[in-house]
């Protein structure tokens, strides 16, 4: 039987497995990663809480090649004040990490179940739409990670009201902020691909996110205020830049006026066809 002589049963039976099989993946993942335990907090979830991080160890490399003094020390504490969190939150950080590897399978089951309902045509322009989105979100998350989580953490971990008070941070207030601020970043990268189905419906077009260009730089400015409220300056702009890539990106990805133009012209198919008859004759 094709695919498309399905019956409704036979659909409902596929999207169980589409839903099964992902669950087991994860599952087997979860329980893999559980096991990793020391690797996986001391190596990446903790990794930024010391100066022995490789942003840290970058950004003294470029400032001994500038014969400037490197950063000072530094070491958050971070302490347990919940009798359950340390458990919990080793099950809730593994079932993330376990979700983020196996998100190329989930959407490659997602893309299984809708393809034999789409045309050729369709099918091209969907799997780049999805290979696009996926590197992309990715990127966003090595941003985050790499970039973003450790500059906010940096500050904020170290600002004091008075040299009286002494930061210690609770674990659940560090696992928090680095989950959330790391799948924001994956989520605000996927920009580009917003931009280009608004320019697709015909929303917006290349001219327009040329034209508000210093708006944009403007606006970007104060999401990356709202994403990381350190306050200082470098941190700042270490986000905003990246975020002002994307508006790039999604300026080359947004068809032009006249594309669209043609795209929405009703007649534009008819006088084609007319010239070409034209042309027989």
């Amino acid at each position: 039987m094709a695919e498309g002589d399905m019956t409704f049963w036979e659909h409902l039976d596929e999207l169980r497995k589409v839903i099964f099989r992902p669950i087991i993946v994860l599952i087997v993942l979860m329980c893999l990663l559980f096991t990793a335990k020391t690797f996986i907090f001391n190596n990446i979830v903790f990794g930024p809480v010391d100066n022995n991080f490789i942003l840290y160890r970058g950004i003294n490399y470029i400032l001994a090649l500038l014969h400037q003094p490197p950063l000072p020390d530094y070491k958050l504490h971070i302490i347990n004040i919940d009798l359950p969190a340390q458990f919990f939150i080793h099950v809730s950080t593994t079932f993330y990490v376990s979700l983020l590897i196996a998100m190329p399978y989930l959407f490659y089951e997602l893309w299984t179940f809708v393809r034999p309902a789409l045309y050729p045509k369709e099918k091209h322009v969907v799997e780049k739409a999805f290979g696009f989105a996926g590197l992309l979100f990715y990127t966003g998350v090595l941003v985050g990670y790499f970039l973003v989580f450790p500059l906010t953490l940096r500050f904020l971990g170290t600002y004091q009201v008075s040299a009286d008070v002494i930061n210690t941070i609770s674990l659940r207030s560090y696992i928090n902020m680095f989950v959330s601020m790391i799948l924001i970043m994956g989520i605000v990268f996927e920009f580009p691909i917003l931009a280009a189905i608004l320019s697709k419906i015909g929303i917006i077009n290349k001219q327009m996110l040329k034209k508000y260009r210093k708006h944009a730089f403007v606006i970007l400015l104060i999401v990356s205020a709202g994403i990381t409220p350190s306050g200082d300056p470098f941190t700042l702009f270490a986000v905003d830049l990246p975020l002002y890539a994307l508006y790039e990106i999604s300026i080359a990805m947004c068809k032009s006026k006249k594309e669209d133009e043609e795209d929405t012209d009703p007649d534009n198919g008819k006088n084609v066809e007319i010239v070409e008859n034209k042309r027989v004759k």
